[in-house]
């Protein structure tokens, strides 16, 4: 121990005085971060001129960095235009009027924005946008695989196309399986991940999109992961909007497609009425010279479904999909909910590698180690290769669809990535949440701009993509009076921390296909958070679009009851000046308000005092007859005025057109 110590011991004639040689020296400190500032800024260390031009130089440095600090914002990718105009400290409408006139781009306050278009608006109002790097932070990219390393995979098909047109019943078909039952109302309101082997051998890895226009955002990702779409078109119905909006999504996603015109076996069917439709949004059918492949099926009774299946092969031939199965896994997450007996439960379509059993990953906010792999029949397998769905199992948390899954060599590594993402997602919760309590200054400001009624939704639902479906369709509500703001979205029942956060934010729970626990239950009643449960998105579109149209300023109509002309007027003790009139027209109605008018201008508007016919007090009198009015407070009435008497009405006003989701 002795030998470790580098100088002996003082002796006490030696021993060191208080305040002299370990006082710090203020004066060196301010020369050392006076010279360090210089090197930080490039600029070059000159001679020290006098302590007094020192420190006056260094406060003009703190001065410049500290305002530079206070103009730098730190982001998130991908934040709402709502959250981005909290943090510039701006009203929404502005980014939405610039993002408009400067950048070309139609936005809503709930849209979220990439990095790109956070730094130009930033820009605009003042500041320098800077991306949470410690978001980004997170698992280092491995090295691009060799070549020779690549081995041929199976194709990833998404089944595109409008509601009703016969999606699931073509995969019900292929997969030999029901896959309706069970949803509510006819509908797939969740993306179903398959892996299948078609009569010729070869496997093929389906998703099935739902086709309700509230599910944009799910048939959008379901075409980022996809190598081919498959376009099904009803040929009793033709083209249909959601027809279109997967056709854009496919030329976005750059991926190749092929048109299946269904229900050939109805009376109905006119397959060129389709063909020709397509060709109007640019989809050229290989019969017309083009390059889209097509065939005409019955999903039903299985017509032709194997020639589908043949262009399929045959457009992943062309591509050549490869990848490396020899590597870690990564992909991304198609589904996610929380299993009561399982966990947290996500289907996980692997885009490269091998995943298997016992692999560290990151996935999203979360970490965790893969307890188990199932197929989408609940059967256990050891492992799953690229372009295959499986279902994980030792998640610590029900992740977002859509997420980026990783696994990892670091068990450690991958926590500290998870809980740094979770505290940043935290943070951006409470500056969304943080908006009960406002200062005179902000409501008066508010008050000028004629800022948006919003109603804050928090939203819980059984899986992450209808979570995210169903807040994009409400946020599509939004018009410019008033407006939907999903203050936080999840996945599992209603727990009471969603009560206090709602109760907090002043929002709404909507739950779809979930429930409140008893704890939440209680909570709720006791702090007067209002819970609505639904099982069809259809009613949870029409009930947050019935309470937007509430919070609509009521339209203010005006009704002329009558008109007439003063002819004399008299002035009556205790009573005031009294206008002897004939009706010109209408009605003059004792119930309704009185304007004066004068040379065609208005001089007074007020109620009527009083209303008689000869000596009798009456309600109305009509056009062609003659009356006595008194205007209450008002006794400057002339010979020659005309008093129109009218009522204002308040219409309950819609959203209509107005609202962009309509």
């Amino acid at each position: 121990m002795g030998s470790a110590i580098s100088s002996p011991m003082p002796s006490s004639g030696g021993r060191r005085k208080k305040g002299k040689r370990g006082a710090v020296d203020q004066e060196a400190v301010s020369a050392n971060i006076f010279r360090t500032m210089k090197q930080m800024t490039g600029g070059p260390i000159k001679r020290r001129r006098s302590d007094d031009a020192d420190r006056e130089e260094l406060e003009a440095i703190r001065a410049a960095a500290a305002e530079v600090e206070k103009k730098t914002v730190r982001v998130n990718e991908f934040i709402t235009v709502n959250e981005l105009a909290g943090i510039l400290k701006v009203q929404a409408t502005q980014i939405v009027s610039f993002a408009f006139k400067h950048l070309g781009l139609m936005v809503t306050i709930n849209q979220r924005l990439d990095f790109d278009q956070i730094e130009l608006i930033a820009s605009e109002f003042g500041y320098n946008a800077v991306r949470e790097e410690e978001y980004a932070a997170s698992v280092e990219e491995a090295p691009a695989d060799a070549p020779e390393s690549l081995k041929s995979r199976p194709p990833v098909v998404t089944i595109m196309g409008h509601v009703d047109h016969g999606k699931t019943s073509l995969l019900d078909y292929i997969r030999k399986a029901n896959v309706v039952a069970g949803e509510a109302g006819g509908i797939t309101q969740h993306i179903g991940a398959y892996h299948v082997t078609t009569p010729s051998g070869k496997a093929v890895s389906f998703l099935d999109t739902p086709g309700h226009e509230a599910f944009t955002a799910m048939r959008a990702r379901g075409a980022q992961v996809t190598d081919i779409v498959v376009l099904v078109v009803a040929a009793d119905d033709s083209v249909m909007p959601q027809t279109i909006e997967a056709i854009s999504h496919a030329k976005n996603a750059g991926v190749p497609m092929i048109v299946a015109i269904n229900k050939i076996d109805l009376p109905a069917a006119n397959a060129m009425k389709v063909k020709q439709k397509l060709l109007a949004h640019s989809v050229v059918l290989e019969e017309f010279g083009g390059q889209v492949l097509s065939s005409e099926i019955s999903a039903k009774k299985g017509t032709n479904v194997n020639s589908l299946l043949d262009q399929i092969l045959l457009q992943a031939e062309i591509l050549d999909l490869k990848a490396n199965p020899d590597r870690k896994a990564t992909g991304s997450v198609v589904e996610a909910q929380l299993d009561a007996g399982k966990g947290p439960v996500a289907t996980v379509l692997v885009d490269n590698g091998t995943l298997r059993v016992g692999d560290d990953f990151i996935c999203g906010l979360f970490s965790g180690r893969v307890r188990a792999l199932l197929d989408e029949r609940g059967k256990q397998v050891k492992e799953a290769g690229p372009a295959v769905p499986v279902q994980v199992l030792g998640m610590s948390g029900v992740p977002m669809a859509g997420d980026q899954f990783i696994v990892v060599e670091d068990s450690t590594k991958a926590r500290e990535i998870a809980q740094t993402r979770e505290r940043l997602d935290r943070e951006a919760k409470s500056r969304r949440t943080a908006k009960g309590a406002m200062s005179l200054e902000d409501f008066m400001a508010q008050a000028a701009s004629g800022e948006r009624r919003t109603l804050k939704l928090l939203i819980k639902a059984d899986q992450g993509g209808p979570a995210e479906a169903l807040a994009d369709a409400l946020a599509g509500l939004s018009s410019a009076e008033v407006a939907v703001e999903v203050i936080q979205r999840g996945v599992g029942a209603v727990t009471e921390g969603d009560i206090l956060l709602a109760k907090a934010a002043g929002a709404i729970i909507v739950g779809f296909h979930v429930r409140p626990d008893n704890k939440a239950r209680a909570a709720a009643e006791r702090e007067g958070v209002d819970i609505r449960l639904y099982k069809i998105i259809y009613e949870a579109v029409a009930d947050v679009r019935a309470a937007l149209e509430g919070m609509l300023r009521p339209e203010e109509k005006e009704v002329v009851f009558g008109e007439a002309e003063v002819r004399e007027t008299f002035k009556v003790s205790k009573i005031g000046m009294i206008a002897g009139c004939y009706v010109r027209s209408g009605v003059i109605n004792r119930s309704g308000r009185v304007r004066v008018i004068r040379d065609g201008k208005e001089v007074y508007d007020g109620i009527i005092g009083s209303l008689r016919r000869f000596k009798d007090d009456v309600k109305e009198v009509k056009d062609g007859f003659e009356c006595g009015i008194g205007v209450e407070n008002f006794n400057d009435i002339k010979v020659g005025d005309m008093l129109e008497v009218y009522r204002k009405e308040s219409i309950a006003r819609t959203l209509g057109s107005d609202a962009p989701g309509a």
